[in-house]
């Protein structure tokens, strides 16, 4: 999972956020060989988990030695690709049954503890980790979201109202700021940011109406049917519910203020879905088995490390205990007992490439960067389609300082765009690695790239314009400088620059 959380050692600032943005936008590029290979170009590793509040910002930014910013149960945007992958591999029969390209449609984890799902304009899922851990089956789980796919797929976002529209751009944007605030040591900007793009007001107008529901209930019946999945677990799940009917807005979980339960709406699912060949279908055990690995993941990563061992104790032999364990112990800086906890696991699923990349970031989080590449490398040829994965290896063989591994790193952060082109944050770490190379005209046009698709215009239109200035005329590098200028609605000065410099 990437995080925003800092090294495990303090370390000075790097890549191109906040001041180093800025002298990079006015032509220093003063690279120093002799940075801290633990400075926070690590940072950007599993869960891109964001603290709220300037309190626990500061905490986590300036102690020393950082524990893992899972400990402060603040929400955040979630990024693991072990657990978009099982949620994919679940839900893309339902999002195909719903005649959507599975390929189309992003999932955002967020770390919160709260039962929520929602959808956004276009193809966007919202789910928060409250809502895994709340279900009790796969079943009920892909029940609830194949309900939000119904609200994605009748288009109930767009009809809600104007304000709705769009409505994750705010949340995801606001969020990503404050990661990089944070990253660049700012901790009172990135709380700020956080908060003011915390999904907990935008969210607020994605309330449906009670006809919305019903059709969204149909629909959901009707895609896991399609599916070959049952509807139980979600009759299941909100007959777990049902006395939410009976509370108060201000009581209610704001799930159900959102996607209002009545007896009649149970009642009405549970009759529609009991008439379906499907209804009798169980999980099985491999869906079961993966379901039961994300919980365990989402605990460890989340609850403070003593938590998990009191979940998981050593008397648990299962995978998903082990696998907990050994990410709990990461956390409690227990390096060399995690590593051979993780190695155990290894043996068990040799050809499991999560665990190659657990442990590659316990390495480059110990400092061992030279050791990491061994285990990430194994992970990415494992599953080289995984952009995190190569965004990961790139970060580690950045880390490494060496100028001999330059070109690899550059080469690797620009194959995890190939799968996520609009992610800021390869954009990031492939500016330092230009800057580290040299190369001023690509490290700027890294930087636009970044803030561009952060939605920072003005500060995208400044990095391309000085881009123009240093890349070969006429080039691709140099027309896509010139593209992001043009997009980043800039002034008659900008436009009369453009022109004269052709």
């Amino acid at each position: 999972m990437r995080s925003s959380r800092l090294p495990r050692r303090h370390g000075a600032v790097g890549g191109v956020a906040a001041p180093e943005a800025l002298r990079l936008a006015l032509g220093g590029l003063d690279s120093n060989p002799e940075k801290d290979v633990t400075h926070l170009r690590l940072a950007r590793l599993r869960w891109l988990k964001v603290a709220v509040g300037a309190a626990a910002l500061a905490v986590n930014l300036a102690a020393p030695a950082v524990r893992a910013q899972g400990e402060y149960f603040a929400p955040g945007i979630a990024r693991d690709t072990e657990i978009e992958a099982i949620l994919h591999e679940e839900m893309d029969p339902i999002f195909a049954a719903a005649n959507m390209d599975p390929k189309q449609v992003e999932v955002y984890l967020v770390a919160d503890p709260t039962i929520n799902a929602e959808t956004a304009s276009g193809y966007h899922m919202i789910v928060n980790s409250g809502l895994i851990m709340q279900t009790k089956t796969p079943s009920e789980l892909m029940g609830v979201l194949a309900h939000e796919t119904g609200h994605m797929a009748r288009g109930d976002v767009a009809r809600v109202g104007e304000m709705t529209k769009g409505a994750v751009a705010p949340v995801i944007t606001g969020l990503a700021l404050g990661v990089l605030a944070a990253i660049a040591g700012a901790p009172d900007a990135a709380a700020g940011l956080i908060y003011s793009g915390s999904y907990f007001g935008q969210m607020n107008a994605l309330a449906f109406s009670r006809d919305d529901e019903a059709r969204a209930d149909e629909a959901a019946v009707t895609y896991l049917e399609k599916a070959g999945y049952s509807a139980q677990g979600l009759v299941d799940f909100f007959d777990t519910f049902r006395y939410e009917e009976v509370f108060s807005d201000i009581k209610k979980d704001k799930y159900w203020l959102d996607h209002p339960l009545t007896d009649d709406r149970i009642e009405a699912l549970a009759v529609r879905a009991r008439a379906q060949p499907h209804w009798q279908t169980k999980d099985t055990p491999e869906t079961i088995a993966h379901y039961e690995i994300m919980k365990a993941k989402i605990k460890a990563f989340i609850n403070r490390p003593f938590q998990t061992f009191v979940d998981y104790p050593e008397s648990d032999q299962s995978f998903p205990a082990k696998y907990a364990r050994a990410i709990a112990d990461y956390r409690e800086l227990n390096t060399e007992r995690a590593l051979r906890e993780i190695d155990a696991l290894i043996a068990e699923q040799p050809q499991n490439p999560y665990l190659y990349e657990l442990k590659g970031q316990t390495l480059m989080e110990s400092s061992k960067t030279v050791d990491a590449e061994g285990p990430l490398r194994q992970a990415v040829a494992l599953k080289p389609d995984a952009p995190l994965l190569r965004l990961l290896l790139g970060q580690d063989l950045l880390a490494e300082n060496n100028p001999a591994k330059l070109e690899d790193a550059i080469l690797t952060l620009n194959r995890s765009l190939l799968v996520e082109p609009d992610d800021p944050i390869p954009w990031q770490y492939l500016s330092e690695a230009y800057d580290a190379k040299g190369d001023g005209g690509m490290a700027r046009l890294a930087a636009a790239e970044q803030n561009f698709h952060l939605g920072q215009m003005d500060d995208a239109k400044v990095f391309a314009m000085r881009a123009r200035e240093l890349l070969k005329k006429d080039t691709p590098e140099w027309r896509r400088a010139t593209d992001i200028v043009l997009a980043a609605k800039p002034s008659p000065d900008d436009l009369k620059a453009l022109g004269e410099k052709g």
